[in-house]
Parts: C-alpha cells; structure tokens; sequence
C-alpha cells in the first residue's frame, strides 16, 4: 500500500522512513513550508540527527488523495486541527499517535470518525523513534481494519509487528501510560527510589486497566506490548519525553512554563488533563489525579506521595469496576 504521513516529527520520519526501506510509496507531510524545505534539504530527522531522512517531505495536505493510507503521526491536541486540512475521505486511517483529546475527551479513533467513516487501525508498543530510527530492535502490536496488511507491510528484520483484536485497549493504553511516566519521572528526580517506582507502575498498570475496562477495552489488552511494554519503556528510558518531565517537575520549574518551552509534545500532561477532567468524577484514578494536582495546581510531589501513601487501606485487587 502507498503511504501519506500527518507529521513529520521524530515518529512520523522514523516510521516514513521505514516504510519506505521496506519497498512502499510513502510521502511524509510536513505542517509548513519553512519546515518541508529544510527536511527536503538537509535529510536528517528531527531529535535523531545522525539517521538520514530519504523520504520526501510535502506541505502540501491535498496530495493525501493520491494515497492509499493516511496515517497519523501528529500531537493528539492538533489532530482535529490537522484533519480540517484533508479535503477528500480517506478509505484508510492508521493511527500512530498516542492521547487523549482534551476539550472532548474522545481517543482518536473518535476524532477520525467525525470527519471520515474510514476503515480505521492504530499502531502502538513499545518504540522510541531514536531506537527504531537506528533500527535496533522492536515490537509493537496494530489492531483494526487490514491489520493483517499493516503486520506484513511495517515489519522487518528490526521492526516486529504483532496483530491485536482491541482498538479501544490498544488507544488508552498508549495514552495512559504517559501519564504513569510523569510520575516516574517524579520519583526518579525526588531520589530515585526503586521500591516506590516498582509500585507506582504496577499500580499505575492497574489503574490504566480499569480505566480501559470502563470504556470496554479488554484487560488483557494492557498485560501485552500496548500496555505493559509501552508502560515500561516510558517509565525507564532516557529517550521518554515524558518521564523526563516528571523529573524537571521535582526541580521547582514551573510546569506549564515546561510544557510551553519542550521541544517536544509532552502528551501525557495533556492526556492528564482530559482525564480527570472529563472523567474524575466516574472513575478513581488516584496517580492521574496526583500528576494533575502537581501540574495544573502546583502541588509538591512530596505532598502528593503523602496523599497516595495515605490513602485508606484495601485490597490489592478488589475488582476492575471498583477501587484502587
């Protein structure tokens, strides 16, 4: 299948590129000129600098059109922004990107279908950009339609794609794992402690999968590569934007001045927003709530560990419909 790619950061040049050492037509979609150009003209990828770009790259959104695939490689918050811009429906939507929309609270999948009744899928794992980029070894799960095609089109001999059953899991569980990080990041800057980190991501698993159950995503969907994988790797690597933040967070910046300032999306700040939000009041997502407090309200975080620490005394998994 040919290829149109929303996005043109880190993931969406890594995957472009893939796809295009893979044997497929892939054009990649830059959301300005100034930065189509300067992509065309010095082919390197943007946070990963020493891997070569050799893929075009358009600002053109209206060429979609001559594609099989649109695939979307872009900051959830901008997405609806972004899709304002294609101009014909699409037959095939794959999804790259990881959140949940604030002022709607809808995953993308949600957003897709308000403006294109498409045959949807979405790509997620464990896969920092400046890993896959170097092409080191990989695997991530694709759920939807023509997954079967997705699985053998993306996979090669670094790069392992494994098919899934749960749109639904496979969304929030990318989105919510981001959040978690946040929190990692905390304890990693507060003093790196092992026992409470252990404890903050498997129960932040745990939280994950009850929210993801509340929405009808299958539990077992964030035991697997979506979940627990992508949970892992953004609590612990170097390259996670997201823990990396969590971490400045301890070092009394301040938090949205941090947002505005990354070079980087931090989605999981964003996700924590929609989240308690929008849904605080249906389900019990203490560690979210904490990471909001901390961010949105200036709360310490060792005020907030207090808070979590304090919490009353329960079983360790009562039921996935009730308290953590």
């Amino acid at each position: 299948m040919r290829y149109f790619i929303l996005g043109a950061g880190s993931w969406g040049c890594t995957i472009a590129q893939l796809l295009k050492e893979n044997g497929h037509e892939v054009l990649l979609w830059a959301y300005n000129r100034e930065l189509a150009e300067r992509l065309n003209r010095q082919k390197r990828m943007p946070h990963v600098p020493d891997v070569e770009l050799q893929v075009e790259v358009t600002d053109d959104a209206t060429l979609a059109k001559e594609f099989d695939v649109l695939v979307i490689a872009t900051p959830v918050q901008y997405i609806r922004s972004v899709l304002e811009r294609i101009n014909f429906p699409p037959r095939i939507v794959l999804n790259l990107s990881k959140g949940i929309e604030i002022k709607t609270g809808k995953r993308v999948s949600e957003i897709v279908d308000e403006f294109f009744k498409a045959d949807y899928a979405v790509l997620s794992g464990p896969s920092h950009a400046e890993e896959v980029a170097k092409k080191l070894p990989t695997a991530v799960v694709v759920s939807g339609a023509h997954s079967e095609e997705f699985q053998k089109d993306f996979s090669n001999e670094y790069f392992r794609v494994y098919t899934h059953d749960d749109v639904v899991g496979v969304e929030l569980a990318g989105a919510l794992k981001n959040i978690i990080a946040i929190a990692a990041g905390i304890v990693d800057g507060i003093g790196g402690w092992d026992n409470a980190k252990a404890a903050l991501i498997t129960r932040g698993l745990y939280e994950m999968m009850k929210f993801g159950v509340h929405f009808g995503a299958k539990p077992v969907t964030f035991m697997g590569l979506a979940g627990l994988g992508d949970l892992v790797v953004t609590c612990y690597s170097k390259h996670s934007r997201n823990r990396r933040y969590g971490e400045m967070l301890t070092k009394e910046f301040d938090p949205i001045h941090l947002l505005e300032a990354s070079s980087e999306v931090v989605e999981g700040a964003y996700t924590c927003r929609a989240v308690v939000e929008r849904y605080g009041s249906e389900i019990d997502m203490p560690i979210t709530k904490e990471v909001y407090e901390i961010i949105y309200r200036r709360k310490h975080p060792m005020d907030s560990i207090k808070t979590l620490m304090s919490r009353s005394l329960k079983m360790e998994f009562p039921s996935l419909g009730g308290t953590v």
